[in-house]
């Protein structure tokens, strides 16, 4: 039996790195009695597997983890389950039952919403503009967005214009964009000021970062980044009902992609 969990993830818990993450919630599935599957062999452990796993200091309200269950008597209860073995910065959202032919999130990830924040204390030149709008129009207007995107081996320069989606520094304008209602979120906007929302692919086979986004915005108005000033907060995270493992269907192909929520994708 396949199921999806949805969790947030802020405070001091976003220094927690991905190893320690999937340990907690292996005690805490031990200590709430879930009957989780675990693998044959010498051995064995539960059966889990995260997707696309936060970097350290990121904070997040759309984390997704997919298990196996030995069974599942009361779904209904399971949140509450959970969550009363967990502390209150890492919170489970959402659990659903998957078909059994369900294929593992991260293969199926096509697309992320995320808030650059401004950091407490910090200044930038994007802090109460008025014209955010209009710098974020000519931005995308531009023919080419160039970054350098580094990997393990090497770096190269790559247009990341075709997988940015929507940009917007206003909230209820995303959320048209988007189909989508955030609510409320586990980070404090109040004290981390919202610089923009963006909407980006993602995946295993295409993934932008929201960092090269921002990179690239600081470049286009004239000034410095630097990462230490602003806070990623992921809001969402999709599949795409027009693809297939190792497909690619960006949002103005001829086949265009077509974003599901994780929580509500079945494939």
């Amino acid at each position: 039996m396949k199921a999806r969990i949805k969790f947030s993830k802020c405070g001091s818990m976003r220094f927690i790195g991905h190893l320690d993450v999937m340990r907690y919630f292996q005690k805490a599935f031990r200590r709430a009695h879930i009957p989780v599957s675990y693998s044959k062999g010498y051995s064995p452990h539960q059966i889990l597997s995260f997707t696309s796993p936060l970097g350290i200091g990121l904070t997040s309200d759309a984390e997704y983890m997919d298990m196996e269950l030995e069974e599942c008597p009361e779904p209904e209860k399971m949140v509450d389950w959970i969550n009363s073995q967990m502390n209150d910065e890492i919170r489970v959202k959402d659990f659903v039952l998957l078909p059994d032919e369900a294929k593992p999130s991260m293969a199926m990830l096509a697309g992320c919403d995320y808030l650059v924040a401004l950091k407490p204390g910090k200044v930038s030149e994007f802090r109460d503009r008025p014209d955010m709008e209009q710098v974020l129009a000519d931005f995308v207007a531009q023919p080419e967005i160039l970054v350098t995107k580094k990997t393990k081996r090497s770096e190269k320069q790559v247009d990341i214009k075709p997988n940015i989606y929507y940009l917007s520094s206003k909230l209820e304008a995303f959320e048209e964009q988007t189909g989508q209602a955030y609510g409320a979120l586990c980070l404090d906007t109040e004290e981390y000021q919202p610089v923009f929302y963006c909407q980006l692919t993602a995946g295993s086979v295409l993934n932008i970062k929201p960092e090269l986004v921002m990179q690239a915005l600081c470049r286009f108005v004239g000034t410095e980044y630097d990462p230490l000033d602003y806070q990623i907060h992921r809001l969402e995270m999709y599949g795409d009902e027009n693809g297939k493992k190792g497909e690619i269907h960006l949002l103005h192909d001829e086949i265009p992609c077509q974003l599901v929520p994780l929580s509500s994708y079945r494939k």
